[in-house]
């Protein structure tokens, strides 16, 4: 579990063709098949007559190679939790994220509705208004953390409550970071990134248990920077007492595991990965 990959919505790349339909005209299916062969980019952004799109497109195919040392220290930690997600890349990984966000968007969660889609590709409605950037909630918390602190706890339980919404219509993202979650224009949380899906490999409640880890991992460093870690926690542990037995068993257990995280120093120089961890194993300790 690591919260270091880039966000879905990169910006428009430079030199990336600039799409247009016909007014008046939506064949979005068309308009996908032109682009598909032509993109350079995997993900490219596209404005059109009152709407922004984006046009993902297949990428090369992922190694499983590449997840077995995270399964290794899964079983050696006797952590389920950090057990990998394979995220096959390729043709695979585009049905895998169209499925997924048409059961999302049926599920009422704001995720970017599927206009069209192929094997090599999809198009996808932008969650912001056209021609305007939507920053992640990770930004705002981010951002929060320097300029305005006591407006992170709220940013936090915004994120928060969205997450356990996605658990509420019984399902989970795919990874909670919140540079996955973003905030419409009207004030809901939207989900993007839909490339894995948890629940083919992970029974439901280590789904749900990987979704909180992920969301807590990438925002408690900022919480602990803005002085709001502790408010946050107990935020943390109220939602923990009142969730389900096999959740909370598996949490606790993986609080366990990780207690020594917290005892290292608060350094710069063990790096920024190593606060993150250190943070986030303060925002779950238990209450006194």
């Amino acid at each position: 579990m690591t919260d270091t990959a880039p966000p879905l919505q990169p910006p428009v790349a430079a030199g990336a063709p600039s799409g247009a339909l016909p007014a008046g005209c939506a064949d979005y299916a068309g308009f996908l098949q032109q682009h598909l062969a032509s993109q350079t980019f995997n993900v490219v952004r596209y404005e059109l007559p009152g709407e922004s799109v984006w046009l993902k497109k297949a990428g090369p195919a992922i190694a499983a190679w590449r997840y077995r040392t995270l399964g290794l220290l899964s079983r050696l930690l006797d952590v389920p939790v950090l057990q990998p997600v394979v995220n096959p890349g390729g043709r695979t990984a585009i049905a895998t994220e169209v499925r997924r966000l048409r059961d999302l968007h049926a599920r009422g969660l704001r995720v970017p509705m599927v206009l069209a889609d192929a094997p090599d590709g999809f198009l996808m409605r932008h969650l912001g208004l056209p021609g305007g950037n939507t920053p992640s909630l990770s930004d705002e918390i981010e951002a929060a953390a320097r300029q305005a602190p006591a407006s992170t706890l709220v940013l936090w339980q915004q994120g928060f409550a969205a997450l356990q919404r996605v658990h509420a219509s019984g399902t989970c993202l795919s990874q909670a970071f919140a540079r996955n979650m973003v905030r419409c224009p009207d004030g809901v949380i939207g989900y993007i990134d839909f490339e894995d899906d948890p629940l083919a490999t992970l029974p439901p409640a280590l789904c749900i248990v990987k979704d909180a880890l992920c969301y807590a991992h990438s925002t408690a460093l900022f919480l602990d920077n803005a002085g709001t870690l502790e408010a946050a926690r107990v935020d943390w542990q109220a939602w923990l007492a009142q969730t389900e037995p096999a959740v909370r068993t598996a949490l606790e257990r993986t609080v366990q595991q990780m207690r020594w995280v917290g005892k290292l120093p608060n350094q710069r120089k063990l790096g920024r990965d190593t606060l993150r961890l250190r943070a986030m194993v303060g925002l779950l300790r238990p209450l006194p």
